[in-house]
C-alpha cells in the first residue's frame, strides 16, 4: 500500500477550510489510510473526529502529508518536513499557488491517483542561512524559496560586499538583495525581474531589489557555492536592516554583519499527479498563451 499515514495540514486564516478537508479526511479513511490532522490545523477548523498530531508527530509517523492552502503554508510545511523524508502534496486553497498546483475541486481525484502510484515525483533543494557577528552566530534558519537581506524601511540603500566561496563578486547598493532556490524564483525574484529557473536545475540565482547602478543585474551561481553577503552600511535608513528566510525574519542587522548561504543538505519531495508539467503551471498562473496546442502533453 502508498502511503498507509497521509496527514493533512492546512492554512490556518483560511475560512470554509474544514468542508474540503474532511472530504479528503473521509476519502482517506475509506482508502485504508490512517489519517492525521495537524494540531492547528484541527483547531481552526473543527477537524476534531480525527487523530489530531502536532508536526513532530506527523515527521515521525506520516508517509504523506497533503498540505491546503497557498504556497506559504507550503513552505513552513516543506522547512519542518524536509530533513524527516515526508512527502508534499499542495492543493491550492490560496491565490497564485506555484507550488500548491492541485486545483481545489480536483483534489480527490488528483489525491486518489498519488494513492494508487500514478504520481511523479520531484525533489527541491533549500537553502540554509545563518548571520554572523563578528564570531558569534546570531541566527540561522532554512529555506525553500529565498533569502532576503533588505531595508527595513524608508530611506536610502543599503550597501552589501558580495562574496561566493571567498573571491570577491561586488559591491551593491540596493533596496535589498534575493538569493533564491529555483522554487523561489518564482516568487519575490519574479517580481524584482529575476530568470525562471526550471526546479530540475540545482543553482542559486541572486538578484538585486532595485540597484543603483542598472548595470547590476541577477546572476546564476552554482548551488555547491557559499555566499557571503556583508552588510556596509545602511545610508539613511530609519528602520535598519533585517534577512528573511522565507517567512522568518531577523530585524537587528547592524553594519559588519555577515549573512552566509549554502545549500541546504536535505531536499523536500513534491508529488504531482501523473501529467502534470511545471510548464503547464507557468502557462496558467502567469497567463502566457492559454491555446491549447495538439501537441501538448501536459495539460
Amino acid at each position: 500500500m502508498h502511503f498507509p499515514t497521509v496527514a493533512l495540514i492546512g492554512r490556518h486564516q483560511d475560512t470554509g477550510l474544514d468542508a474540503p478537508l474532511r472530504v479528503l479526511a473521509r476519502m482517506l479513511t475509506e482508502a485504508g489510510r490512517a489519517v492525521l490532522i495537524e494540531a492547528d490545523t484541527s483547531h481552526n477548523t473543527g477537524l476534531t473526529e480525527f487523530p489530531v498530531a502536532s508536526l513532530e508527530d506527523i515527521a515521525r509517523q506520516a508517509s504523506l502529508a497533503v498540505v491546503m492552502g497557498g504556497d506559504g503554508t507550503m513552505l513552513g510545511a516543506a522547512r519542518y518536513l524536509a530533513p524527516h523524508g515526508v512527502p508534499l502534496v499542495g492543493v491550492n486553497h490560496g491565490r497564485l499557488g506555484f507550488i500548491t498546483d492541485i486545483p481545489l475541486q480536483d483534489a480527490r481525484n488528483a489525491l486518489g491517483r498519488v494513492l494508487e502510484g500514478n504520481f511523479k515525483a520531484e525533489d527541491r533543494m533549500l537553502l540554509e542561512g545563518s548571520i554572523w557577528r563578528g564570531d558569534q552566530q546570531m541566527y540561522s534558519a532554512s529555506a525553500l524559496n529565498d533569502v532576503v537581506l533588505n531595508r527595513a524601511g524608508r530611506g536610502g540603500m543599503i550597501e552589501v560586499r558580495v562574496e561566493l566561496d571567498g573571491v570577491f563578486m561586488y559591491t551593491q547598493r540596493a533596496d535589498g538583495l534575493i538569493v533564491a532556490t529555483p522554487t523561489g524564483s518564482t516568487a519575490y525574484a519574479l517580481s524584482a525581474n529575476g530568470p525562471i529557473l526550471h526546479p530540475g536545475i540545482t543553482a542559486m540565482v541572486l538578484v538585486p531589489v532595485a540597484p543603483q547602478t542598472l548595470s547590476n543585474r541577477p546572476i546564476v551561481i552554482p548551488d555547491n557555492g557559499e555566499l557571503t553577503m556583508t552588510l556596509i552600511g545602511m545610508g539613511r535608513v530609519e528602520h535598519g536592516a533585517s534577512c528573511h528566510f522565507d517567512m522568518q525574519t531577523w530585524s537587528d542587522l547592524q553594519p559588519g554583519d555577515r549573512i552566509v548561504v549554502r545549500r541546504a543538505p536535505h531536499t523536500i519531495r513534491f508529488l504531482h499527479p501523473e501529467g502534470y508539467s511545471f510548464f503547464t503551471t507557468l502557462r496558467h498562473k502567469l497567463h502566457w498563451n492559454l491555446m491549447p496546442q495538439a501537441s501538448d502533453s501536459g495539460e
